[in-house]
């Protein structure tokens, strides 16, 4: 049969002579590179083999060691941090999101005290709300009487507006700017204004000290917010950000009071995250409707994604393209939606493997304010001249800004792989060559060697296999039909 035949070929070519592979063994162990095998085969000392035997052991038990120690530290994926501070000429300048404490123009809400409840719906959007049950009812009847009545279309006409009369000085590093370089933005302030947006033309520095200056005029008289308190606060409150990025006031704006004149110093502050096992970014993932990554965009991206196939519609305080939400809509579904996004964990940031992870590269811009009373008597008195205000009125309505750049440096902070695979070889191969005086060399002999023998194991194991039964042969292995026959007769 066919193992018969495989036999007699494997007797014939493949299977050498016992002398041949005992002198195999010993060539093999008087000529290997692995250091101190051959001493334990020459040498005809019994006192000698055993020690030399001992070494090359604990030798190779030394390097097993310090391998299995080397990629267990390399799979915890360790990382190290470096902080680089880079000079330049020039320095790119931030994006500046403006916005006054009150949000709407006293005369428009004065009989609509309702406003201010449905802008926290709506503003609850990007932060959370907690919405009171006792103005249930009476929201309930103002939208079911002003079904047709728009909160986007209410704020944008009478909520807080830049023109010459509330900007009255602006200037940038040297040159004058004007309320038509600033773009209009909602967020949770309602009517805010950027300077410096991504699709305007780059704005740089060269010098420090010197930036954006500004001087506002908040006319306490004509904006207010809170129905209850009037004018609660009195000021301008900025935020500073990437000029890709969102604005994000939720803890991060900077407030400046009336009467006051803050000077801002800013820094540039890189940070590059190593991506997923050894940090928690994932530089796969791009955003539909944000040129650039970040926790921010990406968190308003899949609240929207939710909210719209839930509700069918999609707030306008986020980025999208689909059908405005109306008020009953935000009433009755968005409000619940973005509730359960909150308790359910629906939209989460952070580690690898949240709706948002880390950012792959981030620009922040730390800030040192310092603030002072604005103006003296002389300048109290020229603005009151030059405005047709009184003094008491300069002193309660107008906030100057300054913010300019500390120094013509930013500083980058990089996580970095603390083992690489390049480093992780030099390793393996310092252990072998001081231990054992190995190479890759060397590997391949071994595996060679072992390669043989295992062929021989099993050239061995199927010589003393049993015989096929043959199974084909009907005279050797059941009775014909006349056998059959005559045993019957018989």
């Amino acid at each position: 049969g066919i193992l018969e035949k495989i036999r007699l070929y494997l007797i014939k070519k493949l299977l050498p002579h016992l002398e041949d592979r005992r002198k195999y063994h010993q060539e093999f162990a008087s000529s290997t590179s692995f250091h101190g095998v051959h001493n334990i085969v020459q040498t005809q000392s019994k006192t000698r083999k055993v020690l030399w035997l001992l070494v090359v052991m604990g030798c190779l038990a030394i390097v097993i060691w310090q391998i299995c120690s080397r990629f267990i530290y390399y799979f915890s994926w360790p990382t190290t941090t470096t902080v680089v501070v880079q000079y330049v000429e020039n320095v790119k300048f931030p994006a500046v999101t403006f916005c006054n404490l009150n949000r709407f123009q006293a005369h428009a809400v004065s009989n609509l005290k309702i406003v201010f409840l449905i802008w926290n719906i709506v503003s609850g959007v990007l932060h959370k709300f907690a919405m009171e049950g006792n103005y249930a009812q009476e929201l309930n009847d103002f939208l079911l009487g002003n079904q047709n009545f728009s909160i986007k279309e209410f704020t944008r006409k009478n909520g807080f507006y830049l023109n010459s009369s509330t900007l009255l000085e602006c200037e940038f590093f040297g040159k004058p700017c004007y309320p038509q370089d600033f773009e209009h933005v909602f967020t949770e302030y309602g009517n805010c204004f950027t300077f410096n947006r991504n699709d305007l033309p780059a704005r740089r520095v060269s010098l420090s000290g010197r930036g954006l200056h500004l001087l506002f005029d908040v006319q306490q008289e004509q904006f207010t917010d809170g129905p209850a308190l009037g004018y609660t606060d009195a000021g301008i409150t900025f935020v500073i950000h990437s000029p890709e990025d969102l604005p994000r006031f939720d803890g991060l704006g900077l407030l400046t009071s009336v009467g006051m004149h803050a000077q801002v110093a800013i820094r540039q502050l890189k940070s590059i995250i190593q991506e997923y096992p050894w940090g928690e970014c994932k530089p796969d993932i791009k955003l539909q409707y944000h040129k650039i990554y970040s926790t921010n965009g990406c968190l308003q991206e899949c609240k929207a994604r939710y909210i719209q196939d839930r509700c069918g519609c999609l707030p306008f305080i986020l980025p999208g393209n689909g059908t405005e939400c109306d008020l009953l809509k935000f009433y009755n579904c968005v409000y619940p939606a973005i509730y359960d996004i909150e308790i359910k964990g629906l939209c989460t940031i952070g580690t690898h493997n949240s709706t948002c992870p880390a950012p792959c590269e981030e620009t922040d811009y730390p800030t040192t304010v310092t603030y002072s009373s604005f103006g003296g008597e002389k300048a109290i008195k020229y603005f009151s001249a030059k405005l047709k205000k009184s003094p008491d009125y300069i002193r309660q309505n107008l906030v100057r800004i300054d913010i300019k750049y500390h120094d013509l440096s930013y500083k980058i902070t990089q996580q970095q792989k603390a083992l690489t695979i390049s480093e992780l070889l030099a390793d393996v191969g310092g252990q072998l060559g001081l231990f054992c005086g190995a190479s890759m060399i060397t590997i391949i002999e071994l595996l060679e060697y072992i390669f043989t023998n295992f062929c021989w194991m099993c050239i061995f194991l199927l010589l003393k296999a049993p015989e096929m039964p043959q199974w084909n042969n009907p005279s050797q292995n059941q009775p014909t039909h006349k056998e059959k026959k005559g045993i019957q007769e018989c």
